[in-house]
């Protein structure tokens, strides 16, 4: 299904105009004419605003369904830190961070998604 029809339906459901809308999200009533017609394919953020303005849940811009089912999602207990010797490493781990100022968790966080950056690029 097309989220700009999708939208249009549930606008017009809810009988309000394009105007309404941009009252209600703030986004522009031309903006909301090109999601509409398929020009523009609006953000998630965009559409958490339309869903709120029309009082729907974000789902329904995805099916017609008037609920959606939980998704079984696989669990597992394998994950590093959760036994064995990993799980001592990770305590160690949330201790240290615990102890750190607001500044120096900053600063490891930096490091790390700059190490991050570095591997992905290999």
């Amino acid at each position: 299904m097309e989220i700009g029809a999708k939208l249009r339906e549930l606008r017009i459901a809810k009988n309000l105009s394009q105007g309404d809308i941009q009252k209600r999200t703030g986004l522009l009533r031309t903006y909301t004419s090109r999601v509409e017609n398929g020009y523009t394919v609006p953000s998630i953020g965009n559409l958490e605003k339309y869903a709120s303005a029309l009082e729907v849940p974000l789902y329904r811009f995805f099916t017609d369904d008037e609920s959606v089912a939980k998704p079984k999602l696989p669990r597992s207990d394998d994950s590093w830190g959760t036994r064995g010797k990993g799980r001592g490493t990770f305590q160690k781990l949330a201790r240290a961070l615990a102890r750190m100022d607001e500044q120096d968790k900053k600063l490891l966080l930096s490091m790390a998604q700059g190490m991050a950056r570095r591997g992905a690029k290999r």
